[in-house]
């Protein structure tokens, strides 16, 4: 069975700092583009980030650029986001996705394109939850 297991979230306040984590398993981790979305309540989904399979190349969401960096370790079947000077606005259910790279499909390359495929991942984690106070 394939899980992609979300971790790290909590409640910090503005300025601070947290680290995700998505751990893997199940499926061939190396193979797959993954992603983070976020969704607060009320709000529509939201791409944070992204990051390649081949290259490891990343994509951000304008609302996290500069702010968030977001790394992928194949040899743990994981990638993290390190989120820097958290902001109130950042507080949502964070949620990491993968996707296998097909020729053609939206879903190959990290972009906006990517984050609109959202409709198209192979799989989702449950997510993690995090609280920026003011």
């Amino acid at each position: 069975e394939a899980l992609l297991v979300e971790s790290g979230g909590g409640l910090v306040q503005a300025g601070g700092s947290l680290r995700l984590s998505c751990a893997a398993s199940g499926f061939s981790f190396n193979e797959h583009l993954i992603g983070w979305f976020r969704q607060a309540p009320g709000k529509e989904r939201e791409g944070v980030s992204c990051i390649s399979s081949s290259d490891g190349s990343t994509y951000y969401g304008d609302s996290v650029k500069g702010r968030f960096t977001m790394t992928r370790d194949n040899a743990k079947n994981t990638v993290y986001l390190q989120m820097n000077s958290l902001k109130p606005e950042d507080t949502a259910v964070y949620h990491c996705a993968a996707v296998s790279p097909s020729p053609g499909s939206p879903g190959s390359v990290c972009g906006s394109n990517w984050f609109n495929y959202y409709y198209g991942m192979d799989y989702w984690g449950k997510g993690t939850l995090v609280t920026v106070s003011s």
